[in-house]
């Protein structure tokens, strides 16, 4: 999670209700992180389906299906309350090399 460039209020707000994807797109003030923000909107998918396929996060289902709005996983939650400092710490270089290797070339 503290790869990515989102920021804490992030995931709180996913702890407290759904988030719609074109809102998460529209307020990168709020939900990014100062590094970077995503050049565009597949960009800033393939980073929510990365955070789906590891557990943290899931799409609502409503009575059509899947929709875009986004919530944390009993996980992602965990994740949060076990340790509240996960988003703050600096991740070093090496960590966040392994995590983009491990992304794009899983084995």
């Amino acid at each position: 999670m503290g790869c990515l460039p989102f920021s804490e209020a992030l995931y709180r707000d996913l702890q407290q209700q759904g988030i719609d994807a074109g809102d998460l797109w529209s307020e990168p003030g709020r939900y990014g992180r100062k590094e970077r923000w995503f050049r565009n909107s597949e960009a800033l998918e393939d980073d929510l389906r990365w955070l789906i396929s590891v557990g943290v996060l899931r799409r609502e289902v409503d009575g059509q299906g899947l929709t875009s709005r986004f919530r944390l996983t009993p996980l992602g939650r965990q994740l949060l309350d076990d340790d509240p400092a996960i988003l703050q710490r600096q991740i070093p270089i090496l960590d966040r090399l392994r995590h983009s290797l491990r992304r794009h070339w899983p084995l």
